[in-house]
């Protein structure tokens, strides 16, 4: 606990550089969707996540440069084999269905510097290249 703080500023000034990166080498025009914070909302930025069509080529070209990533939720709850008795299929709620394809997490722990930060931005660009 006395290292929340602490953690949780370094996170949210890591977010507002992959922000800035992101924006300066044109990635959303490209399709790569980044996280928001709603006005009036606090976030900590546990995850970075990103939304992108092709993740999944994304994630291995990622993985070939030594960067680290993660899908937290590759499957919707609604698909999930504890919720089968609720009878929901594929295709019941697309959205959820395509975040559970789309979403990536980069890293973004504390400790992450702004070299690092660079380099994950500039593979991804290198990939949408």
């Amino acid at each position: 606990m006395p290292h929340l703080d602490v953690w949780t500023k370094r996170r949210r000034q890591n977010a507002s550089r992959y922000h800035e990166l992101f924006r300066a080498a044109n990635l959303e025009s490209r399709g790569v969707r980044l996280p928001i914070e709603p006005e009036g909302s606090f976030h900590v930025f546990n995850q970075y996540v990103v939304r992108t069509p092709c993740r999944d080529e994304l994630r291995a070209w990622l993985q070939a440069g030594g960067v680290a990533t993660e899908i937290y939720y590759p499957v919707p709850f609604h698909l999930q084999e504890c919720l089968a008795h609720l009878g929901y299929t594929q295709g019941a709620f697309p959205h959820a269905e395509a975040a559970a394809e789309q979403c990536l997490a980069l890293p973004i722990y504390p400790e992450l510097s702004a070299t690092q930060q660079e380099y994950v931005v500039e593979r991804i660009r290198q990939f949408h290249a």
